[in-house]
């Protein structure tokens, strides 16, 4: 609840603290957390159609190559922390790469997004995990330095939050478009393929509390026919313009490059 910031412990089918809040465990597995304050809407974040749109490309091979670059940064990242134990994503979506880091390095994963389509999803598939729904940009329903790892795609990334939960020497991995990202297909349907330098942010917003160690590049051409081309765009939100949605529904296929720039960052401190 709002100015209660006491731990939780499960109880039963339910996340309770000592003076009496509760939160119930949907059937699905996951736990909402959210209040009337942290949303402008009943059906806050994304929708369904994005979420199972998203879903789709992935398990089609979508993000393969950025699946690979985020559990090597991870890999590295645990490298001198053998006890690790619990890797965080802000914005997790539908889990897809959580999941992926957390199952392979042995971790137990931690996701959180504002919508309870993308969390229910996330329980049914990777049930082992804990998916909470709550709104990131707020303070994080987590202890103080209580995460070994956290991980941000594509998604918004509360510097000072993130530094509260992360102790010193631990990692943030964060991933960004690369500045090529689509390109054959933003000049396809935009007439320009110009990117912009989104890693700069990442250490321009974190660099208070954060060293960048490493920077790295997954990259891919994919080839996409009119269905895919049409779950990319609602999965990421891009080509919403009516121009833009007629353009795109011309193509019938086109092979794409998709690409991010992976950032690690350790916590500074003692």
């Amino acid at each position: 609840m709002r100015d209660c910031a006491l731990p939780l412990a499960r109880d039963g089918a339910r996340w309770a603290c000592e003076r009496g809040h509760g939160f119930d465990i949907a059937r699905s597995g996951y736990v909402s957390l959210l209040q009337p304050q942290d949303r402008r809407s009943l059906d806050a974040g994304d929708t369904r159609e994005t979420v199972d749109a998203r879903r789709a490309l992935l398990d089609a091979g979508y993000g393969d190559a950025l699946r690979e670059a985020l559990i090597e940064a991870a890999r590295a990242a645990l490298a001198e922390h053998p006890d690790a134990h619990c890797a965080l994503e802000l914005g997790c979506g539908d889990g897809h790469f959580l999941a992926a880091i957390a199952d392979t390095l042995g971790l137990t994963g931690i996701g959180i997004d504002l919508s309870a389509h993308a969390v229910e999803r996330c329980a049914r598939r990777h049930a082992r995990h804990v998916w909470i729904a709550a709104n990131a940009d707020r303070r994080l329903p987590l202890l103080d330095t209580s995460i070994d790892l956290a991980l941000s795609i594509d998604g918004r990334r509360p510097a000072s939050e993130l530094a509260r939960v992360l102790s010193a020497g631990r990692s943030a991995i964060v991933a960004v478009p690369a500045d090529d990202d689509l390109l054959e297909l933003r000049e396809s349907i935009q007439g320009s393929a110009s990117g912009s330098a989104r890693a700069e942010a990442v250490q321009r917003e974190l660099g208070r509390d954060f060293d960048v160690v490493s920077r790295s590049r997954a990259h891919a051409r994919v080839h996409l026919d009119r269905s895919r081309l049409a779950q990319l765009a609602l999965a990421t939100y891009r080509f919403a313009r009516a121009r833009e949605r007629e353009r795109l529904d011309d193509l019938d296929g086109l092979t794409v490059t998709t690409s991010h720039d992976v950032l690690r960052l350790v916590r500074r401190g003692s």
